[in-house]
């Protein structure tokens, strides 16, 4: 499922953020919402819009709203999501009504239904019950000020020796002040959805939130049992996220709420919901003027800790004074901690992004291709020490603690044995991989554009794009554009070298190039990734279909061959691509207006055959060339509609093996030498009978103590297997150590 943006109401103007709409809530204590996306495009576009909200019953707020949006961003339908449709039966027909009257669809999704019928005096009887109780709760909270008066005038006159030292001065009544927890919030990354929250900034929040909420944990005092993060008003998301990971890394029972302008009358009785009541001043400046604030059932829940988390703009005298929030949390708690978020103004309109982007970053300054072969849409991350043992890796990303892309593996050095084998390699394949190469470049220029953009997937896809581009000027005069982009599985496609490519090109002419397709993720990745993408930023014409030179797993419809052959760019790391690294994507990096990351190593200089690669490969081009141009027209006259069946492979495999985690199944020749170059590989599946297509692969298996099994009727010449109960210290399925 992807990720889909997002933007929430707020009743907090933003002195040069356009109003992008906005409607009036009559039955609320602040009645007027505001619309205030930092790109307005995030109202715009194709698809349905979906509205939410709590209840729908006579439909007012949200017909009145849909009505202002569809006469500035008009589309084809609607849907509002509800918990509880409670409209009565005169009201039922409105919807239908509405939507004949605007001339698009509206759909009404609810979880449940209900009607509300009121008794006669209801009114005066409910405004009866309040006054008797809010004037009991007054006379309650006098005698407990009384009591608490008393309490410390008698501590006062104890002596020095028989006061209590241990006791949390700080947060005693009296002493608002809260310690204060530095979460390292990214920089630039909203704080909610006010201004709109697009799938990117999603990704680096879910990046960010272990060490944030590592940050929390450490603060907490010890012992704690049970423990409140407390949202404030319109800042829900950011709490909420915060204390559904705090609740991963903290053995104490860990709940969420978050303060409210809605006064709402609290009884002590074990059948009402709202069983108390804190009520302190307004601390963000409101538009609408000073007031009252609530935080409910905070008083008497036993909590041992509050982590109030308030955004910047919130952080003021009144949070601090003696009647404000933390001194009322004080009262109730033995420690209360305050985490603020930056809050999130945006600084300039989404039309200005694609100028603020750097240009690309080209050879020899970064790396080892000539500068009009390839330009990298990437940051230099190179002066970042980045790399982790391979052991320590595949621990962390089993377990969820960190992504693949957070960190590096040790750039593997390959042996003298192993160099020359990737020599033998090169040389008996080189025109094979020509002819895969003219076939597939072939095919782009004759169904895809007269003039494509080729943009590889960093890296293994780099030497492949700089070879169709040699082919093009080789066969067609052709000089084209040439870029290398960073995808991550789980996290997309980056979005701002998206951004600079609809800034410098016609969407249209991108080809996305990869080296080879093993079971097909990437290339799901990269369609669900580019209609995210799209959908957000209301740029259209990009076509997700990635051309590669094999695609054995039948994913894509322009590809060289799908057989699945060795392509020695493979069988090495950075010395093959140019010697840069795989990409970074992680939060302390990567802002909202860089690219991903990757390092150049230089130091790898005397070992780089990346530019051997290439000559090995174009000087089979004319030798080839009828051939390929044969075979792409053969192709042409095909039907290729992908099959996917390397990803029903995948499956099948993932669960004979007991493996249950398709992720760590990696078909094909590439995809496993991958898995024995940077991961912790349990054993390898060799199709029976294959050849020197795999003498690389049992070379590496064979030094890395890991069991090689053949196997009848495999789809693929060979699959990588990493064992999702790897621990440090396993072994392989022979009882051998698994030696890194």
């Amino acid at each position: 499922m992807g990720l889909a943006p997002y933007l929430h109401s707020t009743r907090r103007p933003v002195p040069g953020v356009d109003t992008a709409g906005g409607f009036e809530e009559s039955h609320s204590h602040a009645t007027s919402h505001l619309l205030l996306p930092e790109n307005p495009a995030l109202l715009a576009g194709a698809g349905p819009l979906v509205l939410v909200d709590d209840e729908f019953s006579t439909g007012n707020t949200v017909l009145n709203t849909i009505r202002d949006l569809h006469a500035r961003y008009p589309r084809d339908r609607y849907v509002v999501v509800a918990l509880v449709d409670m409209r009565s039966a005169a009201d039922l027909g409105r919807l239908a009504e509405f939507a004949t009257e605007i001339g698009a669809r509206v759909d009404l999704v609810t979880a449940a239904r209900g009607t509300v019928n009121l008794p006669e005096g209801v009114l005066e009887k409910g405004q009866a019950l309040v006054a008797e109780h809010e004037t009991t709760e007054a006379t309650r909270t006098t005698e407990a000020t009384r009591t608490t008066e008393n309490t410390r005038t008698t501590e006062n006159t104890k002596t020095a020796e028989n006061t209590r030292t241990t006791e949390p001065a700080d947060n005693r009544p009296g002493h608002p002040g809260a310690a204060r927890v530095e979460l390292g919030w990214p920089r630039g990354l909203p704080d909610g959805g006010r201004h709109g929250f697009t799938p990117g900034q999603r990704i680096r929040l879910d990046a960010a939130l272990p060490a944030m909420a590592a940050r929390v944990a450490e603060a907490l005092p010890e012992g704690a049992r049970r423990v409140l993060v407390l949202g404030f008003e319109e800042l829900m998301y950011a709490p909420l996220r915060l204390a559904r990971e705090l609740e991963q890394v903290v053995s104490a029972e860990v709940r969420y709420s978050t303060t409210t302008r809605s006064p709402v009358l609290a009884l002590d009785d074990p059948g009402y919901a709202i069983r108390t009541r804190l009520v302190f001043p307004a601390h963000d400046d409101p538009d609408d003027g000073p007031g009252e604030r609530y935080a409910y059932n905070v008083a008497g829940a036993g909590f041992d800790a509050v982590v109030a988390v308030v955004d910047s703009a919130a952080d003021t005298p009144a949070l601090h004074a003696p009647d404000g929030l933390l001194a009322q949390l004080a009262e109730h708690t033995p420690s209360v901690l305050l985490a603020v978020v930056p809050a999130y103004v945006p600084a300039r309109p989404s039309t200005e992004r694609p100028s603020m982007l750097p240009e690309p970053l080209r050879g020899p300054a970064f790396s080892s291709y000539a500068p009009d072969e390839v330009g990298w849409l990437l940051q230099d991350l190179s002066d970042v020490t980045l790399e982790a043992p391979t052991e320590e890796r595949e621990e962390a990303i089993q377990s969820g603690g960190a992504h693949y892309a957070e960190s590096l593996p040790v750039e593997y050095q390959p042996s003298p044995q192993y160099q020359e084998l990737f020599q033998t390699a090169l040389g008996t394949s080189a025109a094979r991989i020509a002819q895969a190469v003219g076939a597939v470049t072939e095919l782009v220029l004759a169904e895809r554009s007269p003039h494509p953009v080729l943009v590889s997937l960093a890296r293994a896809g780099t030497p492949v794009g700089v070879l169709m581009r040699r082919w093009a000027q080789h066969r067609h005069g052709l000089d084209l554009p040439h870029y290398a982009v960073s995808i991550v599985r789980g996290r997309g496609i980056d979005a701002n070298a998206l951004r600079w490519l609809a800034a410098h090109h016609d969407p249209a002419d991108v080809v996305f190039v990869d080296g080879w397709t093993g079971k097909g993720a990437i290339t799901r990745e990269l369609t669900e990734a580019i209609r995210e993408f799209e959908s957000a930023e209301g740029v259209t014409g990009f076509d997700p279909e990635i051309a590669v030179l094999a695609d054995p797993g039948s994913c894509v419809r322009t590809y060289g061959t799908r057989e699945d052959f060795l392509i020695p760019s493979a069988c090495l790391n950075s010395t093959v691509s140019g010697l840069i690294s795989r990409t970074v994507l992680r939060s302390d990096l990567v802002g909202e207006y860089d690219f991903h990351g990757a390092k150049f190593y230089r130091e790898l200089a005397g070992s780089d055959v990346s530019v051997d690669f290439l000559e090995a490969v174009a000087a089979h081009f004319p030798d080839v060339a009828d051939a390929a141009c044969a075979q792409a027209k053969e192709l042409l006259a095909t039907d290729r509609t992908p099959t996917w069946e390397g990803w029903a492979a995948v499956e099948r495999i993932s669960e004979e093996y007991e493996i249950h985690d398709v992720n760590l199944v990696k078909p094909g020749v590439g995809e496993t030498t991958r898995v024995l170059l940077r991961r912790v590989p349990w054993k390898i599946l060799a199709r029976a009978g294959a050849g020197t297509d795999l003498d690389h692969v049992r070379l590496l298996a064979q030094q890395r103590g890991v069991p090689v099994e053949e196997v009848d009727e495999l789809p693929y010449t060979c699959v990588g297997l990493i064992h999702p109960k790897y621990t440090r210290g396993a072994t392989g399925a022979d009882g051998k150590a698994v030696t890194v």
